[in-house]
């Protein structure tokens, strides 16, 4: 029995160095859809793809109905655009520790792997596929910037697609103080890792903090062991 659900980040959790790519389909995607260009940068980290994507189009002037008449086609769009993009291979770009972290947590009965990122699902598969780690994160599982603009509503989706995890069990995996957030308003545990633009002391209001992924293994033994004490209260 599965008693923790693992809800991992991607960018700067998973992958390093893997948006870049993802950024220029957002804008191809943004350019086709409403006309627009623009080299404005707005804050990316943690956030959702409609959330930038929504800054951006505001600083062209695109106004919020035209926007949200338009983010069905935006959302398919990038997609497309992404997969035009996106290298045969991201291997190199996966986080050290990483493929090893993952290899061993799927040989575990006591968690099951899952996804909370701000990405479109099928931006976020293809790149895991590409990254050679897509096989650890089933279908049909986790929640994504497709599912809701809105960061702070992901863990209790992807929790609900779980068959209901319980919160007592649910540990959110990131590197942003956004990853933290959304973990606080469901109320679930998060663990938080020093990998991406945030020092560990940056993400201090996390349950606990790893330097990389190296140090994970120690922190997430704790929480299957915590989960298991609290489920048979």
């Amino acid at each position: 029995m599965a008693w923790v659900l693992l809800l991992f980040d991607i960018d700067g959790t998973l992958l390093l160095r893997a948006s870049a790519e993802h950024a220029h389909a957002l804008r191809d995607a943004l350019e086709h859809v409403f006309g627009v260009q623009t080299d404005e940068r707005v804050d990316a980290a943690g956030r959702t793809d409609t959330a930038i994507a929504r800054d951006l189009a505001r600083l062209c002037g695109v106004e919020e109905a035209r926007f949200d008449a338009g983010l069905g086609e935006l959302v398919a769009c990038c997609a497309e655009r992404y997969a035009e993009h996106c290298p045969p291979s991201l291997a190199e770009r996966v986080a050290p520790g990483v493929a090893a972290l993952l290899d061993a947590l799927a040989a575990r009965e006591d968690v099951q792997l899952s996804l909370v990122t701000g990405n479109y699902e099928p931006i976020a598969r293809l790149k895991l596929e590409r990254a050679g780690v897509g096989h650890h994160f089933e279908a049909g599982q986790g929640a994504f910037g497709s599912d809701s603009e809105d960061r702070l509503a992901l863990p209790a989706i992807a929790r609900e697609r779980a068959g209901g995890h319980p919160r007592t069990g649910t540990v959110v995996i990131g590197d942003t103080p956004r990853d933290i957030a959304c973990a606080r308003a469901d109320g679930v545990r998060v663990l938080a890792v020093a990998t991406g633009l945030y020092s560990a002391d940056e993400l201090a209001e996390a349950d606990a903090v790893a330097g990389d992924a190296f140090a994970l293994p120690e922190l997430i033994a704790r929480e299957a062991d915590l989960a298991y004490r609290t489920s048979r209260l």
